[in-house]
């Protein structure tokens, strides 16, 4: 049983972490790396490492893409206002 969830954890890992590389949107790609954090946070606590997975669900799902998605919107904020003044 506890194999099965394992191999489940790892193929979540794999997809979520290819679709965080294809996808060419910054703003998606900060989403994707949301859920990425939590199942990566969900194979961990099954690998008996809680304390890990609790860091990474704290780091890896909310602080990183928040701070990515805070850059993003600047970037593109400072981008408009530079187009507006030309």
């Amino acid at each position: 049983m506890a194999d099965a969830v394992i191999v489940v954890a790892l193929l979540l890992v794999a997809a979520s972490a290819t679709a965080a590389v294809a996808l060419r949107d910054p703003a998606r790609q900060a989403l994707v790396l949301s859920v990425l954090g939590i199942v990566l946070a969900v194979l961990f606590t099954v690998l008996q490492a809680p304390d890990v997975g609790l860091s990474q669900l704290a780091v890896g799902s909310a602080l990183t893409p928040l701070l990515i998605m805070l850059s993003v919107r600047k970037i593109r904020r400072r981008g408009r206002t530079r187009d507006g003044a030309k």
